[in-house]
């Protein structure tokens, strides 16, 4: 007999089967975009640990978790590596350490489905969507919440992808585990009926356009973008902050007069707001005297406190200045949900002096509110998102309003040079202009900078890594998509339909006997 087909091989094969799925995710996000490969992956995963025991699918889960985010999050090394100061070995046990607490969540997801199987038998892995969506909204909020990789942003580009106006990003998960779902139980039983549950979610995917609330009103803004591409290395150095000052606007000023907006990214403005006030009422007073607004991204003091900001210069009203600029201006937004480690570091008096790493510039903000008013440029008002809160659909679908036509969103993704992290992050901004049905504004440093329409797709895209602009009209819409009008209450009560699956079950059982 050949030795690995021996039993006490099997846990190995097993452990090493789930690692090698997860880490095949990797593929099926941006910049690879194979989103064809998911449903295959969770399938095969299924199938792996349906007979498993609590113990063993928990462990084959953090296999998986482990696969999945090793090979999707690598990109992070390229910032720790760069500009953490630690020894290469030291920055890999750092990433180890975040990994295996990511893990944590698919393993505990799988070990309560096989755990639930005890009292519901194989009817227990309907029990698995509202167990999913459970450790994934866990995740999304333990220790501030990390979101990144949820498996429904591989669907952005698929058909699988209408769902998102509906469910969400979230919800298109919950579909590719009803659909796999259905497939197991097909595989076991024969029944025609799981085949057809299985097929439907592909069908209705098609279906969905066609039920669309949007509609576009014919009214559209000319956005320019302006992408400086600062070297990481020198952008906080005092000396270079007139020299970038001078790149965008040197960058801009040309084409003030042919746009509406014109949007600098994160903190393109380095030097704190109150020591920078008189440029920035000089540059108010250029754009309004072309009817132009510009939002920046800037850092801004007050009360002894910094926060990582958005303001907005030149013209806010359609017609006329309806606030001129000062330092506190009410026509700004000011990041709520910071980055752990880039933008705020807990128990800062014990670590920050361990490694640079801990000690990163601008790395002690304070918060803004949760919800925030809507930014005003030449008559448009604008949602704003600042890096990392990209991720979080809940907070963006809080600061949408009826009346809003673009949801804004500034970056800084130098940190992580030409690896997938960048490209993955634009994917996340794309599926909150599916979720909420407006265009979306991107803005970066050195890439991924674009202009976004209703449907997620990429109207201009700058190349990275080169310092551009980037022109294009984008719609205003009209239309309330259903994640923006109840968010994730439709797939909560999904995930709650599906879990009375297995309860009927048993209960048919027990009056069978």
């Amino acid at each position: 007999m050949f030795p690995f087909n021996r039993p006490r091989w099997q846990p190995l094969i097993h452990r090493l089967t789930a690692l090698l799925l997860g880490g095949s995710l990797v593929f099926s996000y941006a910049p690879f975009d194979q989103a064809w490969l998911t449903i295959p992956v969770i399938l095969l995963l299924l199938a792996l640990t349906r007979r498993s025991s609590p113990r063993q699918a928990a462990q084959m889960g953090y296999f998986f978790g482990f696969g999945w985010f090793s090979a999707g999050l690598s990109w992070i090394y390229v910032s720790i590596d760069s500009f953490g100061g630690l020894h290469p070995i030291l920055s890999v046990a750092v990433l180890v350490v975040l990994f295996l607490y990511l893990s944590l969540f698919p393993a505990l997801a799988l070990w309560l489905w096989r755990r639930s199987s005890r009292w519901f038998g194989e009817a227990a892995i309907w029990l698995l969507p509202l167990i999913w969506l459970g450790t994934e909204s866990l995740r999304g909020w333990l220790l501030t919440g990390f979101p990144w990789l949820e498996l429904g942003y591989s669907q952005t580009d698929s058909a699988l992808g209408n769902y998102a106006p509906w469910l969400g990003g979230a919800g298109i998960t919950l579909v590719m585990l009803v659909i796999s779902i259905a497939v197991i139980r097909w595989l076991q039983t024969r029944q025609a009926y799981f085949l057809a549950l299985a097929g439907a979610p592909l069908i209705i995917a098609f279906i969905l356009p066609l039920l669309s609330p949007l509609e576009r009103t014919g009214e559209a803004a000319r956005i320019l973008l302006v992408q400086g591409n600062i070297s990481q290395s020198v952008k906080w150095n005092p000396d270079q902050h007139w020299p970038t000052l001078m790149r965008y606007l040197n960058l801009s000023r040309p084409y003030y007069d042919q746009h509406d907006i014109v949007v600098w990214p994160e903190s393109a403005v380095t030097m704190p707001e109150p020591f920078t006030d008189d440029v920035l009422a000089n540059i108010h007073a250029n754009a309004v005297a072309t009817d132009t607004a510009l939002i920046t991204g800037i850092i801004d003091y007050q009360s002894g406190d910094y926060y990582n900001s958005l303001i907005v210069l030149g013209q806010d009203g359609e017609h006329e200045v309806k606030q001129e600029y000062f330092h506190g201006h009410s026509n700004r937004y000011r990041k709520h949900h910071l980055l752990p480690i880039g933008e705020f570091v807990p128990f800062e008096d014990l670590v920050r002096p361990l490694a640079p790493l801990f000690d990163l510039p601008m790395s002690s903000f304070a918060r803004g509110e949760f919800r925030q008013p809507n930014l005003h440029a030449r008559g448009f008002r604008l949602s704003a998102a600042i890096c990392y809160e990209i991720l979080f659909p809940d907070q963006v679908r809080a600061n949408l309003q009826q009346d809003t036509d673009f949801i804004l969103t500034v970056s800084n993704d130098t940190w992580f040079g030409r690896s997938h992290g960048p490209a993955q992050h634009m994917q996340i901004a794309r599926m909150r202009a599916l979720e909420l049905g407006r265009p979306l504004i991107r803005a970066t440093n050195s890439g991924i900078s674009a202009l976004v329409d209703e449907h997620g797709q990429q109207v201009q895209t700058a190349p990275q890594f080169v310092a551009a602009t980037l022109s294009a009209n984008l719609p205003v819409v009209n239309g309330v998509t259903g994640f923006a009008r109840w968010g994730a209450l439709l797939n909560w009560l999904l995930a709650i339909f599906l879990a009375f699956t297995p309860i009927f079950s048993m209960v048919k059982r027990r009056q069978n006997k």
